[in-house]
């Protein structure tokens, strides 16, 4: 599996949904980075599941446990290890999908590609537990680009047809981030946040699920970050990002909407502001030509519907090769976007900190 992302800093992630452990390995890290654990924490704890009826029932304290790398809170040169132990697990409740595949989730081309040796249980290796050690590694090196003046955070842009207030593209800050980071609900308005909290515990009392959408902004990035053509920030962003299940679109800056546009309506105007080069607007979302403008960096990700809902759903018996109505069992996110936020943010870091550290 290709479960191994970056080329100074090299990120490794292993593990399943109901194994013993889920973990990361991070290989390339500076000495002498001082990591604040108790930030580190918080910013698991975000992700982490059973936090309230938005969430599923599965509780895990997701605490990690470093196995190698640091050494009196600060990197020591040698690869950084951690793991998180697997706890509340009900792995019964995944009997049946060895032959009955789920919809819309990767049991049956998974079931093909490895001779149905998949692990189902949870999800296996294609679960989105395994954000919890994304989130590690995306934790640790959110601090070390914030020591660096590069700041990021994220918030849910949309869920279902509730929309938040947009980061401004212009002039987004740290502030911004924070404001978001320490609600229930990670949004810029409250408001906006109740409404969204109802369409969830809708879809959840109609045994179904609904989606949405995560927007994220950097700021603090120096002009020129990224390279042309297949390293371009869109592409190495893109690939970290779409590592986070249920992830089916991103754009950057106006998007697809730049394609209803004009380029005199499109273009951002250059402008002097304190003797330093930028842009009236910001369409483009902070990258030119694959590499970073010096505007705050904007992009938003698109999440599906949680697949695992309680309605029944036709699929196929992969034994007796005939069609079968599924009723799936277990505990499941009824929208995944909320603890989404800090994957996101750990997606950008990962992919950011290749180019920067």
């Amino acid at each position: 599996m290709s479960s191994n992302f970056g080329q100074k800093i090299k990120i490794s992630i292993f593990g399943q949904s109901h194994g013993p452990a889920i973990g990361v390995v991070i290989d390339g890290l500076p000495a002498g980075e001082l990591i604040d654990m108790d930030e580190l924490s918080a910013f698991l704890a975000r992700r982490a599941p059973g936090q309230s009826s938005l969430t599923t029932a599965r509780r895990e304290s997701d605490l990690p446990k470093f196995l190698s790398g640091i050494l009196n809170g600060r990197t020591c040169g040698a690869p950084l290890s951690a793991i998180i132990e697997n706890n509340d697990t009900r792995s019964s409740d995944y009997s049946k999908l060895q032959d009955i595949p789920r919809p819309a989730h990767a049991d049956f081309p998974a079931s093909v590609k490895y001779n149905r040796y998949n692990d189902v249980r949870g999800g296996g290796h294609f679960s989105a537990r395994l954000t919890a050690p994304m989130c590690i590694a995306g934790g640790i090196l959110k601090q070390m680009l914030k020591c660096r003046g590069v700041s990021i955070g994220a918030h849910i842009f949309s869920i279902a047809d509730v929309c938040d207030t947009p980061f401004d593209p212009v002039t987004v800050s740290e502030n911004d981030f924070l404001n978001t980071a320490s609600k229930p609900l990670a949004v810029l308005n409250d408001d906006a946040g109740s409404a969204m909290s109802s369409a969830i515990l809708s879809a959840a009392h109609d045994g179904d699920s609904v989606g949405g959408i995560i927007e994220c902004g950097v700021v603090g990035l120096p002009v020129g970050i990224g390279e042309p053509m297949f390293d371009g920030l869109e592409n190495r962003i893109a690939q970290s990002v779409f590592a986070v299940p249920a992830v089916k679109g991103i754009e950057f800056g106006a998007g697809f909407n730049s394609s209803k546009l004009r380029g005199s309506e499109n273009n951002d105007p250059f402008c002097i502001s304190d003797g330093i080069v930028r842009t009236l607007t910001n369409n483009h979302g902070g990258i030119l030509g694959g590499l970073s403008s010096g505007m705050p960096l904007i992009f938003r990700a698109a999440f599906k519907p949680t697949p695992s809902i309680a309605k029944s759903q036709q699929s196929v018996n992969l034994n007796t090769g005939t069609e079968e109505t599924l009723i799936i069992a277990g505990r499941h996110d009824p929208c995944v976007v909320p603890r989404a936020v800090p994957c996101i943010e750990a997606a950008a870091a990962i992919a950011l900190a290749d180019f920067l550290i």
